[in-house]
């Protein structure tokens, strides 16, 4: 007898599905794939399986239902082939700093288009805010860049415990993503807002300020308010894949917005004349640093890891 389950983590070859209420260590039989989809793991957290049980009590993945909306990235070692992060989503929050580690703009930016991309609301955590406000002109900058490209930004800091009640109401009764460089404070926060988490937490390298890798495969909590949220390994990069160059405009939202008055229909707001989103640009609608983050990703060769 087939019996529907949620993954609840993917660690290598074994899976832990969720089965009303009880978790079982599950594995995959054969070759189980998704049509269209060149993974590098078949099942990825927040998947909706059918799992058999063997005589023995062994719990294998049968079937994968059809996924409502992922997050991908390109596979940081194969090319052509794409690391799902996980799927099924609700919201998607890139926790973010912008001291003690800076998170580079360039990541940020293709987290968000993969969002666009794939129907999946995004939000930006920006953590760390008492060390943030240590550094005035970068916050400022900083809002200045995402508050005028709409999206919405939580200032919180998980040490203080200050704006994390904003963080709770968006998590309430949702599932949903939390994604980050290395170092930003993504398990101190998990932590925060559900102590029973026990996410692993590590300090910063002083050396580098980056982040040591703490949490190695994708997790889902359950939120005692309600909710699942589903903490990712560190990540340093965000390549994109399956996203067409004509295509890339649409995922920046304000972009989108200005390209409406460009003369030319198939223009890619790199050159032509009275092009809207250039002059949106000089005129200051649009930031400089998003203009960028969409030049470099327009001229992509798949380095960016």
């Amino acid at each position: 007898m087939i019996q529907e389950g949620f993954v609840v983590e993917c660690t290598g070859s074994w899976y832990k599905v969720e089965i009303e209420g009880a978790v079982y260590d599950c594995r995959t039989r054969g070759r189980l794939r998704l049509k269209g989809v060149r993974s590098t793991s078949p099942v990825v957290v927040g998947d909706r399986v059918g799992v058999e049980f063997s005589e023995e009590g062994d719990g294998v993945i049968v079937s994968i239902a059809q996924r409502r909306n992922y997050i991908i990235r390109r596979a940081s070692n194969l090319s052509k082939e794409s690391h799902i992060i996980a799927a099924n989503i609700d919201c998607a929050a890139v926790v973010v700093t912008i001291a003690a580690p800076v998170t580079a703009p360039e990541f940020v930016d293709r987290f968000l288009v993969t969002c666009e991309a794939y129907k999946v609301p995004a939000v930006i955590i920006l953590n760390k805010i008492d060390t943030a406000r240590q550094h005035p002109e970068l916050l400022a900058k900083f809002h200045e860049v995402y508050d005028s490209a709409g999206y919405r930004i939580i200032e919180c800091s998980a040490l203080t415990g200050e704006g994390l009640e904003e963080v709770v109401e968006l998590l309430r009764d949702k599932t949903t993503l939390l994604a980050g460089n290395s170092g930003v404070g993504k398990s101190t926060l998990v932590n925060a807002i559900e102590p029973s988490a026990a996410a692993k937490t590590g300090a910063i390298s002083e050396a580098h300020l980056q982040g040591k890798h703490t949490t190695t495969f994708s997790h889902v909590y359950a939120l005692s308010f309600g909710g699942r949220l589903i903490d990712t390994p560190g990540i340093r990069g965000f390549g994109l894949i399956d996203i067409k160059p004509e295509e890339l405009y649409h995922y920046f939202p304000e972009i989108m917005r200005e390209s409406k008055g460009c003369k030319f229909y198939n223009c890619t707001h790199t050159h032509e004349p009275q092009c809207a989103v250039m002059a949106a640009v000089v005129e200051g609608r649009i930031t400089e640093s998003r203009y960028e983050s969409y030049l470099k990703m327009l001229d992509d060769d798949g380095k960016y890891r």
